[in-house]
């Protein structure tokens, strides 16, 4: 794994996350109707379930819009069926990006999403353009605190199946691969570990160093992506300048 900080890049956004959590609510929601509508609404029976509940648990999630979710996946509450579509292209500077959407019209998101890419100077491209700079993998993100012991810990995460364990300045970066994130992740929780972060996402496999210029014409281009509705998850290969705010 590379050394980057990536904690870097979840700060650079924390707090407009923070401003949005009732769409980031929405937007997991809707990822809990989808997996369980796949794989069925018990949660013992549905390890992609439980998975996406612990991510939406690390969000802070009321337990009641998580329940609302899966009864409407059960169909005891209407709900709408929606269809998974990943795009790809660049945006300023050639920054790969990959762009997770659910929609119940492709048409509309699709234009939505080509409008976000060109509007910044970026450009939508090709299904596999840039998905092959990225690998899906498991991220689960501890904050430090003084009753966790930074070797138990590591012992404990890379005992349990981690493939890689970092410590950052304010947190713990726990890596796995896709199939191991949940048994990972719930050996952790057996220990009482609470999570900022805990999902399977498409890592980069190196990061391009941008300047503020770029920044702030890709942070735009980012917030009005991750402001659609539709879209689910943003992921790019930028490494923000150290201290940016947006």
């Amino acid at each position: 794994m590379s050394g980057h900080s990536k904690w870097h890049n979840i700060q650079a956004k924390k707090g407009k996350v923070d401003a949005k959590r009732g769409k980031i609510f929405t937007k997991i929601g809707k990822e809990i109707m989808v997996v369980a509508k796949m794989g069925g609404s018990n949660l013992e029976a549905n390890p992609k379930l439980r998975d996406v509940v612990a991510k939406a648990k690390a969000a802070n999630m009321p337990l009641d819009t998580i329940q609302r979710a899966i009864k409407k996946a059960a169909g005891e509450l209407e709900s709408v069926t929606y269809e998974e579509i990943v795009y790809e292209g660049y945006g300023p500077s050639g920054i790969a990006v990959i762009v997770e959407v659910l929609t119940d019209n492709k048409n509309r998101s699709a234009s939505n999403v080509r409008h976000g890419f060109s509007k910044y100077g970026g450009n939508m491209g090709s299904n596999g353009c840039v998905s092959f700079m990225f690998q899906k993998k498991g991220e689960i993100i501890v904050e430090k605190n003084d009753s966790l012991d930074e070797d138990e810990f590591m012992m404990m995460a890379l005992d349990g199946g981690a493939e890689d364990f970092i410590s950052e300045d304010e947190v713990y970066v726990i890596t796995t691969s896709p199939e191991d994130f949940g048994s990972v992740r719930e050996n952790l929780e057996g220990n009482n570990i609470e999570f900022l972060e805990a999902e399977v996402k498409r890592i980069p496999d190196n990061y391009t160093a941008i300047d503020e210029e770029t920044a702030v014409s890709f942070q735009k281009m980012l917030d009005m992506l991750e402001d659609d509705d539709d879209v689910q998850n943003v992921y790019h290969n930028a490494e923000f300048p150290e201290g940016f705010e947006g």
